[in-house]
């Protein structure tokens, strides 16, 4: 290549700083002179310095509709028409960070589409019933609106599919994902987890640690009723959401509920607790990996991509957790009891050593090995096909 190539990122929505999120950050220091796309871009001032490194995405006309900021997910249906109004001509590589619209840009023949899909559409694919019925979307005039809006954003969603030369999965369960929504193979990539900024602590205290959203599909609620029919066993609870009020009402005596908390606060108690517990089915779980990274074994359900970032008991000659097999309170305590009964069988060291596969600097090397391959190659093909036109010609 005589020049490097020119590289876009499009992402759907800069809002916080999530699991995604963490993503765009490190493709922005992988490509530091690409730019940044997104349908809106509301972040604060001391968010977009610390993971954009100063950076203001190029946005979409949802951005200044009304109540955006608040209520941007509203605008969902429009979201299929903002995404492709990017015009992303002059670039050589786009790599778009997808959870639902991203992928959707329009790109040219001489153009690589890279994108990275954290998942398919959840509530458009095989999570709608899930969603519609936790959305209180099952039934009536809205219900029906919502599974209308979802049909035509699923039919979107698989042919934009079409324009995407390469995919590249968070995990070997959104690749069956893939799999099914597009019938295209993805290569897996697993995110980013910033293992170095959390620290082994050999030492536990004698307490259970949840921390997460609290939103519907997160089974906090599930988790606080388990221990709370183990009055044995003490649980700390970290986070807030709409599941809160639920949580308090369900929690007895050996539960504490301590809200949002800090990132600094809540690893101190991720390096302290026996084990982290976890109910939720996650692509990847990032935060899995961080407790790990503690040295702090995980009890979790053994479904979607925990069987990846975590060695389940029985399965592993270095386990780093428990597996339970379905979301149920009896499932959390029997697990519970079997981590109990574990001894010596789970170590820090072997937690720690697991965390470290899900690195930034190996995020880093496999996703830019990955684009440029995908570039190189793309140049080599037009070679290729130049090259058999002119014989062709001469013939």
């Amino acid at each position: 290549m005589s020049c490097q190539p020119r590289v876009a990122i499009v992402h759907e929505w800069l809002v916080n700083y999530a699991g995604s999120e963490r993503v765009v950050e490190q493709l922005l220091k992988v490509f530091p002179d690409a730019q940044l796309f997104s349908v809106v871009d509301f972040l604060s001032a001391d968010e977009r310095q610390a993971f954009l490194g100063g950076r203001t995405a190029k946005t979409t006309f949802i951005q200044h509709l009304p109540k955006a900021r608040e209520c941007f997910r509203s605008y969902l249906p429009l979201m299929p028409l903002a995404v492709e109004q990017h015009d992303l001509s002059e670039f050589d590589i786009v790599i778009s960070s997808n959870h639902a619209v991203a992928k959707g840009v329009l790109t040219g023949p001489d153009q690589i589409h890279v994108s990275y899909v954290h998942s398919p559409i959840r509530y458009a694919w095989d999570l709608q019933h899930q969603y519609l019925q936790e959305s209180g979307l099952d039934g009536g005039a809205k219900g029906w609106l919502a599974k209308i809006v979802l049909h035509y954003l699923r039919l979107w969603d698989g042919r934009t599919a079409n324009g995407v030369d390469h995919f590249v999965a968070n995990s070997e369960f959104i690749a069956r994902r893939i799999a099914k929504a597009y019938r295209r193979r993805s290569k897996v990539i697993y995110p980013p987890v910033d293992t170095a900024a959390f620290t082994l602590q050999a030492k536990k205290q004698d307490f259970y640690l949840t921390a997460s959203r609290m939103v519907p599909y997160k089974r906090v609620p599930m988790i606080v009723e388990a221990f709370a029919k183990m009055p044995e066993h003490k649980l700390v609870v970290i986070g807030d959401g709409p599941d809160l009020e639920r949580v308090r009402d369900l929690a007895s005596a050996n539960i504490e509920l301590l809200g949002y908390q800090s990132a600094d606060v809540l690893k101190r108690y991720m390096q302290d607790a026996k084990a982290f517990v976890f109910a939720a089915e996650e692509d990847f779980g990032i935060t899995l990996v961080e407790a790990q990274a503690c040295g702090t074994p995980v009890i979790t359900l053994g479904k979607g991509g925990a069987v990846e970032t975590v060695r389940g008991l029985g399965r592993s000659s270095d386990p780093t957790g428990v597996f339970f097999d379905q979301q149920s309170t009896d499932a959390i305590q029997q697990a519970v009891r079997t981590f109990e009964l574990s001894g010596g069988h789970i170590t820090p060291s072997a937690c720690r050593a697991n965390a470290e596969r899900f690195s930034i600097e190996r995020f880093a090397h496999e996703i830019e090995h990955f684009v440029y391959w995908a570039w190189d190659s793309r140049a080599t093909s037009n070679a290729s096909a130049a090259a058999l036109s002119r014989v062709a010609a001469a013939e």
